[in-house]
């Protein structure tokens, strides 16, 4: 079914305060999803603004991403993809802004008027340009040299990690609200796993990273896990109870993380 053609779906219901009859809440969001992938960081997003939404599991392992069903929605084959009644989207930091600025009301990301506006998105761009590919190249370094070079590469790609969460740390005065605040944005929202990632993946591989080298950082991502939506996501996809300041291994009652 093409993504814009789903129907909306009740998905529960509450009382109306004035008349006691039933109030439907209509589906608008289906988040096409793995455990502990990037999708986790819509998953956030959707809990934070109170969205109603079903999930769709991608079986990385048995072979999801290249099924000609999800490459009709994201013809790159990853995830994530959130089908909405508009169409089917994928990009994660693409998604985050589009939730924010459809139903954030400068909750999640600053509405074009306010003057915090470009910093944010700077660095939502850079979670997505520059920070999450270093992470790619980590994981996956057969991808990027050749047979015999990936230890080499990974040393390299390691230290530009550290370097970046080093860049970021001390930006954080300058994000104020907008990265570790009372009340998270699209930022917390995408950092948040990716910080999880590094303390996991490769398996085996990550006695290097020590979140601690960067207290700021380490600040954000405990003052996430501590959220409702946190702790939602969590619970669903299996990530432990600080699934950002102290991750364990994925338990995911359905699919695979990898």
């Amino acid at each position: 079914m093409p993504a814009s053609a789903f129907p909306p779906r009740i998905v529960g219901f509450g009382l109306s305060p004035r008349r006691a009859a039933p109030r439907v809440t209509v589906m608008t969001y289906r988040l096409h999803y793995a455990p502990d992938n990037a999708s986790l960081a819509v998953r956030l997003a959707l809990f934070e603004l109170g969205l109603p939404f079903e999930t769709v599991l991608v079986d990385r392992r048995l072979g999801g991403l290249r099924s000609p069903a999800y490459l009709a929605l994201n013809p790159m084959g990853q995830i994530p993809v959130l089908e909405t009644p508009d169409g089917a989207m994928h990009e994660t930091a693409a998604i985050l802004l589009h939730l924010a600025d459809r139903h954030g009301a400068g909750r999640l990301m600053p509405t074009p008027a306010d003057p915090a506006r470009g910093l944010v998105l700077t660095w939502l761009f850079w979670l997505s340009n520059t920070l999450h590919p270093q992470l790619r190249a980590l994981f996956y370094p057969e991808r990027h040299v050749a047979p015999g070079q990936e230890d080499a590469f990974s040393r390299i790609t390691q230290a530009r990690i550290a370097d970046s969460l080093t860049i970021l740390e001390a930006r954080l005065p300058a994000l104020g609200r907008w990265l570790g605040g009372a009340d998270p944005s699209v930022l917390d929202c995408y950092l948040c796993p990716m910080l999880r990632w590094l303390a996991l993946y490769p398996a085996g591989t990550t006695a290097w990273f020590a979140l601690g080298r960067w207290p700021g950082l380490r600040d954000v991502a405990r003052a996430m896990e501590t959220r409702p939506s946190a702790l939602a996501a969590a619970m669903a996809e299996g990530l432990g109870p600080l699934p950002f300041s102290r991750p364990v291994l994925p338990t995911p009652p359905k699919g695979s993380a990898t």
